[in-house]
């Protein structure tokens, strides 16, 4: 076209399609984004990456090896966008993905980020090798070591008992540790914290408990003896230590010579078992192991090999006399030498029957004789005895006579006590017997006989109880006449004036106190025997044995085991009977305090902050020693302690605070029995410094120039 018009038109060949123009995705990353992009804890992150694209791409934000944070924000446009993450914690650390996607094709770019931080709590904590006084533990480097090296590690322990850890080493520099001085038998916590120079990281700790002991040493001496044709008898010693855990079994093994496999024979609790199924001829090794609860021990091996050759004998008995003497008072003590394969068995009888055992005649037999021993012996105890061994082989007798001669003085022990008395009177009076002043009949051991100028009180078997003061009273209508005599029977004494009072206790003492016995057996009361028993146990224990006072201190006591305790009184006849005590647990007489209440933050700056609370309720029966203060992050998961040392006072002051970062704070009271539960926290408070309003104008004054006012101070 042109000032003369419009030319002709020119007829494009084919047709167009009217298309936008594609273009793949493009990312572009800043140049610090290229490298690590560090960022400390509670401060913010923030990643600007530039995105091109047509048409428009996908963006679609991850974190490898983990999910994006719940608090992530992001923001996409056509031409960039932004991953923002508030208050940022170690959990943040890692490589952030960024995938921009359209129909021309995908681009993928990483950005590693640091957030500087505490660690992670270390990985694969293991206790690796337990001693009855020591544990050995083992742990990896944390996962996230918070932006900055580790400089070391703190290690704490807590008995199983106790709520708090106390610190065992807070410098270790190894990933390996070994706990010694710890209490054999009792339950340990451990947890192991990494430490950087930004603070102490999350713990790690073990999840159950752990039992300090270890399996027990070998047993003791072996011997093999009793042998016959197919069987023997192998007996050992108790191991040196059991290793703080009790011996539950010993396992026999035994092994034919010229074979390679040691075969268990037998399982068994005692000191000695008899091992049938042998092979005449054939020779033997032997060997015993203990076992507790923490496993088995080194095998003890018999130091020679055993060939089995009968050896079975009937009871042979060397006695040297068979008739025996004994003054009414003094001890006796008959001695039975034997031998005989296998070992036999002893039996005692007097006058034809079974010799029971009392507190004054016990029979003791060994492996080579059998002793029978009278106690202050009296008229009863003379007699025939007879003593018979029996084993598989055959048996043998022999019957000892014991005589036993009157000493000048009081009987004791008498079977029959008998009191007399002639009465006369008209009419002819009736007869009363009481005894402590109550009236007393024919009945059981007591036989009472009356005539018209005789009477007689019968006591058959008498026991100490039967000691008194009797009155014989003569009533008739002409009057009453009534007569007492005393009565002392010769015994052991009765038990010790109860109740057995436990007094002092603490975890590992305290104090027993009792009362002379009230009936102290018609002699003088020499001393008293005191035993313990702990309740989850059998046997009692001997802890005095000649104590002369009515009190006496225990120690030694284990925390937390439940104890019975009991006395008895000794006189010349013997071990009277016991007074026990009601059961009691070795604890402390106080308990941790409560909780400190009112923690408050009551003044702050950027970076140190002011704390009090109020003193706890109670103290729990011990003095206060002391407040721990623990601080937290709003968005940290664990408490850090900020006193090293226990502060005495009702107010702290928190240094070296994050600025712009917020905190609460809790506090523990301690006394003797422990740390106390935390205190609630106190509100989250920002650490800045304070802000305050202008102060007024001061020396203000009116200038007139031209209508303008103005001021100045």
């Amino acid at each position: 076209m042109n000032t003369a018009g419009v030319g002709e038109h020119v007829d494009l060949p084919g047709s167009v399609v009217a298309a936008e123009k594609l273009e793949a995705p493009e990312i572009e990353l800043d140049a610090t984004l290229r490298k690590i992009v560090g960022v400390r804890a509670c401060s913010t992150l923030r990643l600007f990456v530039t995105i091109r694209g047509k048409p428009e791409p996908e963006v679609k934000w991850s974190k490898e090896g983990g999910t994006l944070s719940e608090r992530a924000q992001i923001e996409v446009t056509s031409s960039y966008t932004v991953l923002l993450i508030e208050n940022v914690n170690r959990n943040d650390t890692g490589k952030y993905v960024l995938t921009a996607k359209n129909y021309s094709g995908s681009k993928s770019a990483f950005i590693n980020v640091r957030v500087m931080d505490s660690p992670s709590a270390p990985t694969n904590l293991e206790v690796k090798d337990v001693k009855r006084d020591s544990v050995s533990i083992s742990w990896e480097a944390p996962l996230i070591d918070g932006g900055s090296k580790i400089s070391h590690y703190i290690i704490e322990k807590r008995e199983e008992a106790r709520k708090a850890f106390t610190s065992i080493c807070s410098n270790c520099v190894r990933n390996s540790y070994k706990i010694d001085n710890l209490q054999e038998g009792c339950f340990y916590y451990f947890r192991v914290l990494a430490v950087n120079e930004f603070g102490t990281g999350l713990p790690a700790e073990i999840a159950e408990a752990v039992k300090v002991s270890e399996a027990p040493l070998p047993p003791g001496k072996i011997t093999f003896s009793d042998a016959t044709c197919n069987s023997g008898r192998l007996s050992w010693e108790k191991p040196d230590h059991d290793g703080g855990s009790k011996i539950t079994r010993y396992i026999v093994e035994m092994q034919a010579k010229g074979d390679d496999t040691w075969t268990i024979c037998s399982e068994t609790r005692a000191l000695e078992v008899t091992i049938n199924g042998l092979a005449r001829g054939k020779e033997y090794f032997f060997r015993v192991s203990a076992v507790n609860e923490k496993g088995k021990s080194e095998p003890k091996t018999l130091l020679a090999p055993v060939t089995i050759n009968d050896t079975s004998a009937e009871p042979v008995m060397n006695l040297l006399s068979n008739t025996f003497s004994v003054k009414a008072g003094n001890d006796l003590k008959i001695d039975v030498p034997f031998k005989g394969v296998p070992q036999p068995t002893v039996a005692w009888k007097k006058e034809g029957n079974l010799l029971k055992e009392t507190s004054r005649v016990n029979v003791y037999t060994s492996d080579t004789s059998s002793q029978m021993i009278i106690k202050d012996a009296t008229r009863i105890d003379a007699g025939m005895y007879e003593v018979t061994l029996a084993n598989s082989v055959g048996s043998a007798s022999a019957e000892i006579f014991v005589n036993v001669f009157e000493r000048p003085g009081p009987p004791c022990d008498l079977s029959l006590d008998e009191v007399n008395a002639d009465i006369s009177g008209r009419p002819n009076p009736t007869v009363f017997w009481l005894k402590n002043g109550r009236n007393i009949g024919t009945k059981g051991r007591v036989e009472i006989t009356a005539t018209k100028t005789h009477t007689s009180l019968l006591i058959r078997e008498s026991v100490r109880k039967d000691s008194g003061q009797y009155t014989l009273t003569l009533q008739n209508t002409g009057g009453t006449i009534s007569k007492a005599i005393t009565c002392k029977v010769l015994d052991r004494p009765g038990p010790p004036a109860g109740p057995l009072e436990v007094s002092g206790l603490s975890a590992e003492k305290c104090t027993l106190s009792w009362g002379p016995p009230h009936e102290t057996g018609g002699a003088e009361i020499m001393y008293y025997i005191v035993e313990k028993c702990e309740t989850s146990r059998v046997a009692w224990i001997l802890v005095y044995g000649d104590m002369m006072a009515t009190t006496c201190k225990i120690t030694k006591l284990l925390k937390g085991n439940e104890y019975l305790f009991r006395v008895k009184a000794v006189n010349k006849y013997g071990e009277g009977e016991t007074l026990e005590s009601e059961p009691i647990k070795a604890v402390d007489p106080f308990t941790i305090p409560s909780a400190p209440t009112d923690v408050e933050v009551t003044s702050a700056t950027r970076d140190t902050m002011t704390i009090s609370w109020k003193r706890p309720d109670t103290d729990g029966g011990s003095r206060i020693s002391g407040y721990i203060i623990e601080k937290r992050e709003k968005q940290g998961v664990r408490w850090v302690r900020v006193n090293k040392k226990p502060v005495y006072d009702l107010r702290v002051k928190a240094s070296c605070l994050h600025e712009g970062c917020e905190y609460e704070f809790r506090v523990f009271a301690e006394n003797a029995g422990g740390l106390s539960e935390p205190s609630l926290p106190c509100s989250l408070t920002l650490a800045e410094d304070p802000k305050f309003l202008p102060s007024p104008p001061q020396y203000l004054s009116l200038l007139c120039f031209n209508s303008w006012m103005g001021w100045w101070h």
